[in-house]
């Protein structure tokens, strides 16, 4: 799976085109419904194998892992404390078995940056005789052209408003791409501007609606069941930088050498380095999960930020010491390493961010 997945990536990753058929070979292997709960006759996979199914899509190609994630994570949400209403995720689970369904949340705002750092939607759901009418632009809606449920973060219009994520089915009426995902790395995740347009949807069609105001907003340190497998699947895109990095060393024969580059010190020490940063980011994120598998209470929200703060940092300096030992090879346009380079700089870009983890980090430590 993630051979023939990796196969088409390079194509994806030129084009920026949907990666329909990579999600494809991921669905039938199981891994896009990995998450549903037992009780929704799923296999119940919790944070732990997440993380391993990610990291290994993400050593195929990064895109197609992280659209992967959002509806794994929306899943896992629902298998620990359900809060869809019970005919609708019936009905996403049926039609989840028979074909890839895809689900992510629609949170970023043009005004309001990310909500990691604070602030509440603009995005309006007003009121209307059968439910609600959706309105406003939402970026970096990751796989935006091929999801069919965008769970989207609005305000309602109510004397007293509320927040609330509504559920908005993917071939809504009103529902427009407006600006084009075109980033230096994960072309392929095709993380566009979306518009909603007076987007009609049922009543029931809303989870976890409350009072508007700080309370609502959104919460940084609840989140390793993402925060750790979105670490692993860049660790993922580092391993296989690495990957080709022994090769390279392996088959490299210099005219002056004589023999293969992967036996000078110098490439074996820059090997043993990477290998040390990503074994040990590893260990953070695998063990972590684990511990928040176990329900291991002394594992903090603060433990899971840092290990996802190291685990990037690891990912990105191990993808930068391959580039900077092989040199012009390493950038070239149609190299594996010059895109893993380039997808491993989005590694750090997802909320929270570094600054903010390492604020929450550091008022827990003052604050114990």
């Amino acid at each position: 799976m993630t051979a023939r997945i990796a196969e088409l990536a390079a194509g994806y990753d030129q084009s920026g085109a949907f990666p329909a058929e990579s999600l494809r070979i991921a669905h039938e292997a199981g891994l896009l419904t990995a998450t549903i709960g037992k009780q929704y006759g799923g296999r119940g996979a919790r944070v732990e194998e997440s993380a391993r199914i990610l990291h290994r899509i993400g050593r195929g190609d990064p895109s197609v892992a992280l659209i992967a994630a959002m509806t794994l994570n929306t899943h896992a949400r629902q298998a620990v404390q359900p809060h869809w209403p019970e005919e609708l995720y019936a009905r996403l689970v049926k039609e989840s078995f028979e074909r890839p369904v895809l689900v992510n949340h629609a949170r970023v705002e043009p005004e309001l940056g990310s909500p990691a750092r604070g602030g509440l939607p603009s995005t309006l759901a007003r009121r209307t005789p059968d439910g609600w009418s959706l309105s406003g632009t939402k970026r970096f809606v990751t796989g935006a052209e091929g999801l069919d449920w965008f769970l989207v973060w609005a305000t309602t219009d109510e004397p007293e408003p509320r927040v609330g994520t509504f559920l908005v089915p993917g071939g809504s009426p009103g529902i427009e791409i407006t600006g084009r995902w075109d980033q230096l790395g994960l072309r392929a995740s095709g993380s566009h501007d979306v518009t909603f347009r007076n987007v009609e949807i049922p009543y029931e069609h809303v989870i976890g609606i409350g009072p508007y105001g700080a309370a609502a907003e959104q919460d940084n340190r609840a989140g390793a069941a993402l925060h750790l497998p979105l670490a692993a699947l860049y660790l993922g895109v580092a391993r296989a930088a690495q990957s080709f990095f022994h090769t390279f060393a392996q088959t490299r024969v210099p005219a002056n050498l004589g023999h293969p580059v992967a036996r000078t010190e110098r490439f074996r020490r820059t090997a043993g380095e990477i290998e040390v940063l990503l074994t040990a980011a590893e260990e953070l994120v695998f063990g972590g999960a684990a511990r928040v598998d176990a329900a291991d209470t002394s594992y903090t929200p603060e433990q899971a930020l840092g290990a996802r703060v190291l685990a990037d940092r690891h990912g990105v300096r191990a993808v930068e010491l391959a580039v900077r030992l092989l040199g012009n090879p390493g950038l070239a346009r149609g190299n594996p390493l010059e895109r893993h380079f380039r997808d491993i700089q989005c590694a750090p870009v997802h909320a929270p961010q570094e600054d903010i983890s390492l604020l929450a980090i550091g008022t827990k430590a003052l604050n114990p």
